[in-house]
């Protein structure tokens, strides 16, 4: 990736999972990549596309609240609208090294469906 701003990253990252355009979230991420979830434990760059890299087809959309950047970290929340009318907001917490992604940690926020909440599964 060209040298941009670590908001613009992340923008230009979550552009690229609703177009699909895997290559471009490759290039974003660095070679040691790890990524946690509630479901993932630190997995590595080549277990996370395994596991994550899906088609959007089931996304309608996703609105970027808030980026917050403070040097090497950032913080995006987000809301995601699947088709079907659920909905669910997250928040990631990233971590740079020079102009890749060498961390995203994933907090999983509320979901509904048609505009009611959905309890999760404990």
């Amino acid at each position: 990736m060209v040298s941009t701003s670590r908001a613009d990253t992340i923008r230009a990252i979550f552009a690229a999972y609703l177009s699909n355009n895997r290559n471009l979230v490759e290039d974003a991420l660095s070679d040691d990549f790890r990524f946690t979830s509630p479901y993932d434990d630190s997995i590595d760059r080549q277990t996370y596309f395994k596991r994550c890299w899906k088609s959007s087809d089931w996304i309608e959309g996703h609105e970027l609240e808030r980026i917050f950047v403070e040097g090497d970290e950032a913080f995006v929340t987000y809301r995601c609208a699947a088709k079907g009318g659920k909905t669910f907001r997250n928040t990631e917490f990233f971590v740079f090294d020079g102009d890749k992604v060498k961390r995203i940690e994933v907090y999983f926020g509320a979901s509904y469906e048609d505009g009611r909440l959905v309890p999760q599964q404990r």
